[in-house]
């Protein structure tokens, strides 16, 4: 599925704006993040350097983040009284329920492991949801999901251009 739709976006937006766009904006996107980003810059679609890949996708992904710890508790309590968009809230708590258990029991490092090891349903987006309905003070939460990307970088980037890179290099 990330692979589909990191493919259909970086068709639709190609030849739109610069590649780097691309990758930032996809860097941004919930499920797909820097996963999606690293993904599209490979070999394999965009052919951009590692080197200048890395850090447009790191900030494509930290850029929603702090948004994301200081006010989703707020919008989801706004979303609750709004016809139609409570099961929007509902669903979102609901997948912030089930993903807890993690970083309840191992705290910054449950969070950063939740968001470094890439697996549907994890990482930034979904850990900072997590954490800011646990209530984790900011700098504890930012800094764990700050570690948790820098793994997931380092992973994506031997799969995006390490094997990537071997088939269509």
């Amino acid at each position: 599925m990330t692979d589909t739709l990191v493919q259909g976006l970086t068709a639709a937006l190609g030849g739109k704006v610069s590649k780097e766009v691309i990758i930032f904006i996809i860097s941004m996107i919930p499920i797909l993040e820097l996963r999606g980003g690293l993904l599209a810059a490979s070999p394999a679609l965009l052919d951009i350097p590692i080197l200048k890949a890395i850090p447009i996708c790191i900030l494509g992904n930290l850029l929603p983040i702090p948004f994301i710890l200081l006010l989703i508790e707020r919008i989801l309590i706004c979303m609750e009284r709004i016809p139609g968009l409570g099961q929007i809230a509902l669903w979102l708590r609901r997948k912030a329920d089930k993903n807890k258990g993690q970083v309840e029991r191992y705290g910054f490092w449950g969070l950063v492991l939740f968001v470094g090891i890439p697996l549907p349903g994890t990482g930034a987006w979904t850990g900072s949801l997590v954490a800011a309905l646990l209530h984790m003070r900011f700098r504890k939460a930012f800094s764990a999901i700050l570690a948790g990307i820098a793994i997931a970088t380092i992973i994506m980037s031997l799969l995006s251009y390490g094997l990537l890179g071997a088939l269509f290099g």
